[in-house]
């Protein structure tokens, strides 16, 4: 999942959270309930305006219990930590959505979206030998900074030292000269694939 789904779904669960408190809140305070003759169960909150939202029996009921402060604390530092990693996701900024083309001589400005030297990547990669998948990742926001990070399937017996040789000579050799790059850094997290075990042959049944 990227950055941009990430941020969606963070939001649209905070807006949901924030809806349903707002609500409720709302109709507590504007005495909704008791217009429309709605009859809300035991224990539901601010079911009118004199009533607070946290009753003082809600509000202590667990205190006493020995896992309550651990898990209240617990509880609240883990949301201040996702939201300094989500904070700090957001201060990461991912490469932009094309890059600039040499074309000396010709006047033309030329841009190449990312996802297409992605894929580019990816495609030079899956054509090298013992190769089973390759997934590229352009990062960086300067063409200067960019970076690829590539996560590489290779088939049972593969040679990573190979792959690795392979890589930087052919695909990503023709990314640095696309760009006019005398430096493209990659980073290469390789994995193998497992041998599937061979299928027993059925003897045919003797009726």
């Amino acid at each position: 999942m990227n950055r941009s789904s990430v941020n969606r779904v963070v939001l649209a669960l905070a807006g949901l959270l924030l809806l349903a408190v707002g609500l409720l809140v709302l109709a507590g305070g504007l005495d909704l309930y008791r217009h429309l003759g709605l009859d809300m169960p035991d224990g539901w909150p601010l079911t009118s305006p004199d009533q607070p939202l946290l009753s003082d029996s809600a509000r202590t009921r667990w205190t006493d219990e020995g896992w309550w402060w651990p898990v209240v604390i617990g509880g609240l530092s883990l949301i201040v930590v996702l939201g300094l990693w989500w904070l700090v996701a957001q201060l990461r900024r991912p490469a932009p959505s094309s890059l600039a083309l040499p074309a000396p001589g010709t006047g033309l400005r030329l841009r190449l979206r990312t996802k297409a030297l992605e894929e580019a990547l990816e495609s030079g990669t899956d054509g090298l030998p013992g190769v089973e998948r390759a997934r590229m990742r352009v990062a960086g926001r300067r063409t200067k900074r960019l970076a690829v990070h590539g996560s590489v399937l290779l088939s049972p017996g593969g040679d990573p030292a190979a792959l690795v040789e392979n890589f930087d000579a052919g695909p990503l050799a023709q990314a640095r000269a696309s760009l006019a790059l005398t430096d493209l850094p990659a980073r290469l997290r390789l994995g193998v694939a497992t041998r599937k075990p061979a299928a027993t042959p059925k003897h045919p049944r003797v009726i």
